[in-house]
């Protein structure tokens, strides 16, 4: 460092006050880049998040179509609340039943740890109170499916039908 001049150590300083300046500017290019990208993100959110909020009613309407299922408990307690509510829509659909919804034993199902339980209904009525009735089985929370549904129409009066429907719920 002796044999440098005072011209070259000048130059040296300013060299590297040049290549930190040069640092400095990649390193806030780079931030400014990735600020940028940041924000552009930011917005695109934002963007779907509005379009995802929905108003109260438009909200509650949605809520009104998705089924709801209640999650099954033992068999004794599943098998009073699925035959209520089967016997709540049966009136709803101003279906009379003459004969006691039949409980057939519960079998197995492709779900672990669950049995399914049938509900056996044998009624005659009109088509439209069937029609009505399968439009609201889905209100049904204890509901898994239909298993069985055999109309069968009387020749005589075209309106009645002798309707058998099977349908089942889990137990655990």
């Amino acid at each position: 460092m002796n044999k440098l001049s005072e011209r070259d150590i000048r130059a040296l300083k300013i060299g590297a006050v040049c290549v930190v300046a040069i640092l400095v500017f990649l390193f806030a290019t780079w931030l400014r880049d990735r600020w940028a990208k940041v924000r552009e993100e930011g917005a695109e959110v934002r963007a779907q998040l509005e379009a995802i909020s929905v108003d109260k009613t438009k909200q509650t309407g949605l809520m009104s179509i998705v089924p709801v299922f209640e999650m099954p408990v033992i068999e004794e307690e599943q098998k009073f609340l699925f035959r209520d509510k089967l016997d709540e829509q049966l009136k709803k659909a101003g279906i009379k039943s003459s004969k006691p919804l039949q409980i057939l034993t519960a079998g197995k199902s492709q779900v672990p740890g669950y049995r399914l339980l049938r509900l056996k209904c044998s009624t005659k009525c009109k088509f439209g109170q069937v029609l009505d009735l399968l439009a609201r089985l889905n209100e049904n929370p204890y509901l898994v499916g239909i298993e069985e549904m055999r109309i069968q129409c009387d020749p005589k009066k075209r309106q009645e039908v002798e309707l058998n429907l099977t349908v089942s719920t889990f137990v655990k």
